[in-house]
């Protein structure tokens, strides 16, 4: 069969009748190659089929593989000229700009190992969440690009929130590399672009050969398609774009190699158990790249679910998953959705769920403000239904603390982005799905599970979302070192999963040392014979704005709400006792309305209030020595800071 002399510098075809064995023409094929070899001194691209199956053999490099289409002429110009060009992969050293962890480094090892040596055309690459897949990704792309082994990427992930996230790492390590994202920017004109990201549903449409008129990719347009996030539900949804690309393939992935489907580890050409790189999560605490899980004790349980998931056979577990699964996180029907639904939808049960996290959840700025925290909601109406009453309950915060972020909200992204910044609003995450796995947000440090999860790899990744470091979270030279789990349905125990649990009391807020500093010191004043009526009404005047300003309605003020009506008339405060200090202490920790003040001004306020508290009690001589030269010290910082201009501040401390 002739094609005319230039493509046949590069192929060789054979084709058969539909009812043979495609096999049947690979000899003969090869035969033709031969000759044409001789001719030309080219070996060409083989392919051989029936019609209907079509196979690929580049039998310099590769034995035949099937192949969904035949590939296109400038893409078997790429593989001809990459015989001649190929750089081994063991040469080319990788970018420590990217990656400089050991076990990053030897995850691409291990890849371009399999890739080179041992001319294979797939891997999957096991790393817990929050040990940079990613950035290893990119890594090996760079590799793979200097080798000369690659020109067009295909990374594929589940939503379009991960995306945006690869797009600009991808920008940050390799800006000289042209990106599209196929959910966000221009559609057209992409056939040169090096790095094209896309959901499922976006490529499976751009390779639709219904009519042939939405074809855009050929099966060899890729040379390396990377699958974030790889898990069986994917593979079983959307195998047909694995069959369908012919380059190679790496598969992402954070699930423990022990929970990953057989069905992942057979698409990749492995044995179950064995990817070809693992770091699991258990690997990157003890290293210390990765911050463990404390589950919070407390006396908030929902109903058990009557089965175990761990009690199930393995096909028993698989007909669980896909029977009760759903992108909301449907249930058990041995749970009831009448019975959960009042359950979740309960003033009462939502109420405490929020005064169970305010209380006890893990702090930011000096115990005044709750860090960075996630909600896993049953659907949008529950996600919607907690962050009402939340603004019910904590009106001061103006509906911005707390965000419904799903895919319900067209501004999603822009929410998520604000979470994502440690200084900006919201700093409570509602979400149904979209939060559940790949978003990288490090200074999260509470995670609150208020649904029944149903799938374990699912909640193992949710599990990942608090994983990574954060330096200086809590302050200078205080990181984060763990986060804290509510998990509010027995999530744990339906796994039969152990969470070391922690029991702590709620943390004393700077706010709440503030105003017992206050109590105390104009305590002390009152004792003084009326020498320093100003400073002392200055304190009254500030506590009693604290308490007057407390919200009746909240749920927390309710059970105190004789003390705050009372303490809430300014004249109540000149009248105060010693047997009223006990009871005045009790609001301390109370949410008041007043506008938040900058957590440095509050914490230098309480070093004076105490400084103050020392020169009233002369007995406390050290204590007044070492609080005097903290305000001194502090003060001689700020003389050299840039902020404060020269000549401008005196400091006196005697």
């Amino acid at each position: 069969m002739y094609f005319g002399e230039v493509m046949v510098n590069l192929w060789q075809y054979e084709a058969k009748r539909t009812r043979k064995d495609p096999a049947a023409g690979k000899h003969q094929a090869k035969l033709y190659a031969d000759c044409l070899e001789k001719r030309f001194n080219q070996r060409p691209v083989i392919f051989y089929s029936n019609g209907y199956q079509h196979w690929i053999w580049d039998d310099v490099n590769y034995p035949p593989r099937e192949i969904q289409g035949f590939l296109k002429k400038y893409e078997l110009e790429r593989l001809i000229w990459r015989r001649q060009n190929q750089k081994s992969l063991s040469s080319i050293k990788i970018n420590t700009n990217i990656v400089e962890r050991s076990y990053q480094i030897e995850a691409i090892n291990r890849i371009t190992e399999k890739f080179d040596k041992d001319k294979g055309l797939k891997a999957l690459l096991v790393m817990a969440t929050g040990t940079g897949k990613t950035r290893t990704a990119i890594a090996l792309v760079d590799v793979l690009k200097r080798a000369n082994w690659v020109k067009r990427v295909l990374f594929l992930a589940d939503r379009k929130a991960l995306l945006i996230q690869a797009q600009r790492a991808f920008r940050s390590f390799l800006p000289n590399l042209s990106t599209v994202n196929l959910s966000e920017d221009g559609k057209d004109n992409i056939d040169n672009i090096e790095v094209v990201l896309a959901t499922y549903p976006a490529i499976a449409n751009r390779i639709n050969i219904s009519d042939g008129s939405n074809r855009v990719f050929g099966s060899g347009h890729f040379d390396l398609i990377i699958v974030d996030e790889a898990h069986r539900s994917i593979y079983k949804k959307y195998r047909a774009l694995f069959d369908y690309f012919d380059g190679l393939l790496v598969g992402l992935t954070a699930t423990p190699r022990k929970e990953i489907h057989r069905d992942t580890y057979r698409i990749f050409d492995l044995e179950p158990g064995v990817p070809t790189h693992v770091y699991e999560l258990s690997d990157a605490i003890k290293d210390g790249y990765l911050v463990p899980p404390l589950g919070i004790k407390a006396s908030f349980k929902f109903l058990l679910r009557g089965v175990k998931y761990a009690d199930l056979s393995e096909s028993e577990k698989e007909e669980y998953e896909e029977k009760f699964q759903d992108d909301e996180g449907a249930v058990p029907e041995k749970v009831g959705a009448v019975a959960l639904n009042a359950w979740l939808f309960n003033i009462n049960t939502v109420d405490e769920a929020l005064k169970l996290l305010m209380e006890y959840g893990l702090k930011v700025d000096g115990g005044d403000k709750l860090g960075k925290t996630i909600i896993f909601a049953r659907n949008h109406n529950h996600a919607e239904f907690i962050v009402q009453r939340f603004d019910k309950n904590y009106s001061k915060y103006q509906g911005k603390f707390a965000q419904v972020i799903d895919s319900h909200n067209s501004y999603a992204q822009s929410l998520l982005d604000d979470f994502s910044d440690r200084n900006k609003q919201p700093t409570i995450a509602v979400s149904v799905d979209m939060l559940d796995t790949g978003v990288d947000v490090p200074e999260v440090v509470n995670l609150v599970f208020f649904k029944p999860v149903c799938s374990q790899v699912k909640f193992s990744q949710m599990i990942g979302r608090e994983t990574r470091l954060c330096k200086d979270l809590f302050g200078i030279g205080t990181s984060k070192t763990e986060f804290f789990v509510f998990d509010l349905c027995s999530n744990f125990e339906f796994f039969d999963q152990q969470l070391p649990e922690k029991e702590i009391k709620p943390t004393q807020s700077v706010n709440g040392q503030l105003f017992k500093a206050r109590v105390k010191l104009s305590n002390a004043l009152s004792e003084s014979g009326g020498k320093y009526k100003v400073l002392q009404s200055t304190l009254l005047n500030n506590l009693h704005q604290q308490v007057s300003s407390m919200e009746r309605d909240n749920f927390l003020i309710r059970p105190h709400l004789q003390r705050v009506n009372e303490f809430s008339q300014r004249a109540r405060w000149d009248a105060v006792t010693n047997q009223d200090i006990e009871a005045i202490n009790q609001l301390a920790q109370l949410p008041n309305g007043l506008t938040d003040e900058n957590p440095l001004s509050k914490q230098f306020d309480l070093l004076i209030l105490k400084l103050q508290l020392a020169v009233l009690s002369p007995q406390q001589g050290n204590n007044f020595v070492r609080l005097r030269d903290q305000v001194r010290d502090l003060m001689q910082r700020l003389e050299l800071s840039s902020h404060c201009p020269p000549g401008k501040s005196t400091v006196t401390v005697n």
